[in-house]
């Protein structure tokens, strides 16, 4: 069992093998946040990006924090930090108050065990609740650290070690994540509304790693991390919700010597999922750069990404831009905006900057692909009331 134990605070009323982006956005696009540094001090920061400009405001503490305390941005423009002290993590919330930073404090979790990770989870849907993951030698538990009545509270035990973490719903009832069980991994649903029930989502093939990337619940699309269709070496591939059709694992999205990361699928597209563009992050032997790809179109676009571009950040407009924060020492606080290319067609709009990656296109060959069987036994799990046929 994951030996966690919490630590309420009477003011409270009212190792993922992915690295965490640097900045954290909410699920409606309207605030984010990072860990921002002046010289060698790190502090927080809220951006404001609904607005005609993006703005940000800095929220230092009484001091400076250290390099691998986490931020999450509120849908209320408040920001939750965790703070890791000698096995303990406490919670906060911060918020502007003129010229200084206002403290809410939470509560904490204590974590005895030297080998159990706490980390947070992707924001919720909500925007006013906030959960983490403590992953221990055997189970993962699951914490709700902020937006509950009376501090951090424990939800549910997962037997395995669970990684990742994606939401499926925009109620955020349904999260989706990577747990391993005798040296396979395999990604499961929690049902928070009934418990922390965990029924399975992916199960490629018997002898698979499985993995859920990212998911839009308005079209259902899922983007997959699965070596089934060659043992041992990871493939990006697609899916549907709920589809019975199978996944896919397009060359498209195969490049050599380079690793392909999804990080934003544009919303709105209902019943549409293949029309739907993904923003993938593209980290090569000489940097990062920028990816945008439709399961419609046979073809990865390679973009530049902007000057300062916090990396694996980013998201999506409805009608079709893909929005990415960057951050420079002439502008500490910008947005380049990047027009996604019609099917067939080429990109329109740039960033702000020149990067460092070539703009070439992979183009997927005719011949099709055996592809694996169908993802998941939805019409038999919690899930499949809930989401788009």
């Amino acid at each position: 069992m994951t030996a966690c134990a919490i630590e309420p605070t009477a003011e409270n009323g009212d190792d993922d093998p992915t690295p965490d982006a640097p900045c954290a956005i909410t699920a409606d696009g309207t605030y984010a946040a990072r860990l921002a540094r002046d010289g060698d001090s790190w502090f927080p920061e809220r951006w404001t990006l609904d607005g005609p400009e993006p703005y940000a405001v800095p929220l230092p503490a009484h001091q400076p924090e250290e390099p691998g305390t986490e931020v999450q941005p509120m849908a209320d423009g408040r920001v939750l930090i965790r703070r890791l002290s000698q096995r303990r993590h406490a919670f906060s919330l911060l918020y502007p108050t003129g010229p200084g930073t206002g403290e809410l404090l939470l509560g904490a979790v204590e974590c005895p065990d030297e080998d159990t990770v706490l980390r947070l989870l992707p924001p919720a849907p909500c925007g006013q609740r906030a959960y983490a993951v403590a992953v221990g030698r055997r189970s993962t538990a699951l914490w709700l650290v902020a937006g509950g009545a009376f501090g951090p509270e424990h939800l549910a035990e997962i037997p395995g070690r669970c990684s990742g973490g994606v939401w499926l719903d925009r109620r955020g009832r349904m999260l989706a994540l990577d747990r391993e069980v005798g040296g396979r991994t395999k990604a499961i649903v929690v049902d928070l509304e009934r418990g922390g029930e965990v029924s399975p989502l992916l199960q490629i093939a018997a002898g698979s790693d499985d993995r859920l990337m990212l998911a839009d619940p308005d079209s259902g699309l899922l983007l997959i991390s699965s070596d089934a269709p060659s043992p041992g070496k990871p493939r990006l591939g697609w899916g549907v919700l709920g589809s019975s059709l199978p996944v896919r694992f397009p060359e498209s999205l195969r490049l050599a010597d380079r690793a392909l990361t999804p990080f934003a699928i544009q919303p709105g597209q209902v019943l549409q999922p293949e029309s739907c563009a993904v923003g993938l992050r593209i980290d090569g032997p000489f940097g990062s750069w920028v990816g945008v790809w439709r399961p419609a179109d046979r073809r990865l676009h390679q973009l530049a990404a902007p000057d300062g571009w916090l990396t694996g950040s980013g998201l999506w407009t409805e009608d079709g831009v893909l929005r990415l924060p960057y951050a420079t020492e002439a502008e500490p606080c910008g947005v380049a905006r990047l027009a996604v290319p019609p099917a067939g067609g080429e990109p329109r709009g740039g960033g702000s900057s020149e990067g460092a990656a070539e703009a070439a296109d992979a183009l997927e060959p005719e011949a099709p692909e055996p592809v694996a069987p169908r993802p998941v036994p939805l019409q038999q799990a919690p899930l499949a009331r809930l989401v788009t046929k």
